[in-house]
């Protein structure tokens, strides 16, 4: 965007906003000013702001549930550059620098800051189609239900007493998760090129349509630069612990969306039992994994099968999977 201009230069050129979001309201802070500016939550209040922005702006918010969403599509269409953050990092960068208050304007100040200091290895934020989002919420959906069943089993399944009550909610439960299945695949349809990646993915083991159609619709909205990234978005990387001579174990970043993750792990313990897997499952075993740690390993492999099948359009080969 500019040229050969240096890092320092490039920020003298950008003017960085960080915004605070709530329900009915949004506070602006410009990156190297004190100044805040509380504007509406409201197409109109926020389209009037961001047009009174520099060219070349770019703008950061947490996420935060639906809050953000109308400022980030606004700003979007009107050539600014979005990132929407990820709260947990924001926090962690909040401590790493010392902050001693938690105030709205602070934090619109210091998202400015995040912003302006690590923009450059951000992900610039882009909206998503009409059948992602129907295929994002009907997946979160789906996912709201199977906790809750499971709860309800934890909950109840002890009592002898409820099994009538037990078994008749068990019932209701797969109704209402075959229903929304039939719902992710009935939106598949209105995007035929979503559908057709979700059709390549049902090739690999394990990978059924619910879990094709999440990877499709995560690896289409999200436009991965290798498989390394896809993995350590959806929070399946392990996280060194070392410090010296020292050796922690270690432990999953889990910092992605846990629905996602979920899905691949259970996919992964149906991998696990294809036989050409046998021989990779043997060496996993023999150097002491637990079958957690080993479905974690099949997990990471199913996704990084996936992001290679759609990135370069070719056909899942079982030999080669089985292999890597």
């Amino acid at each position: 965007r500019y040229g050969n201009s240096t890092r320092g230069e490039i920020m003298m050129k950008i003017t960085f906003i960080g915004g605070d979001v709530a329900k009915s309201q949004i506070l602006f802070a410009q990156h190297g000013k004190d100044r805040v500016e509380q504007v509406a939550n409201s197409k109109t209040d926020l389209r009037r702001f961001f047009k009174r922005l520099p060219t070349g702006s770019a703008l950061a918010m947490e996420a935060t549930n639906t809050y953000h969403e109308l400022a980030a599509q606004l700003a979007y269409d009107l050539g600014i550059d979005v990132y929407v953050l990820n709260p947990r990092d924001v926090s962690h960068y909040a401590n790493s620098i010392g902050m001693r208050a938690k105030t709205d304007p602070c934090d619109a100040r210091m998202i400015a800051r995040y912003l302006a200091r690590e923009h450059t290895d951000l992900h610039r934020w882009k909206p998503a189609t009409q059948a992602q989002e129907a295929l994002k919420a009907m997946i979160n959906r789906r996912s709201t239900l199977v906790s809750s069943r499971v709860a309800m089993q934890q909950s109840m399944g002890t009592e002898s007493e409820l099994k009538p009550v037990l078994n008749g909610l068990k019932k209701a439960f797969a109704k209402a998760v075959a229903a929304i299945d039939k719902a992710i695949l009935r939106r598949l349809k209105e995007e035929p090129e979503l559908a057709r990646h979700a059709d390549m993915l049902k090739d690999i083991p394990g990978i059924g349509p619910v879990v094709s159609a999440a990877l499709a619709t995560l690896l289409s909205r999200h436009p991965f630069a290798s498989a390394d990234a896809a993995v350590a978005f959806v929070g399946l990387d392990p996280r060194p612990r070392e410090s010296g001579t020292w050796r922690g174990q270690r432990k999953l970043s889990k910092r992605g969306p846990t629905e996602i993750r979920r899905l691949l792990y259970v996919a992964a313990m149906t991998t696990a039992r294809n036989v050409a897997m046998r021989g990779e499952i043997d060496r996993h075993k023999a150097k002491g994994l637990s079958a957690t740690a080993i479905y974690n390993i099949i997990a990471r492999k199913l996704l990084r099968t996936a992001w290679s099948m759609l990135k370069h359009q070719t056909p899942f080969a079982m030999n080669r999977f089985s292999a890597a």
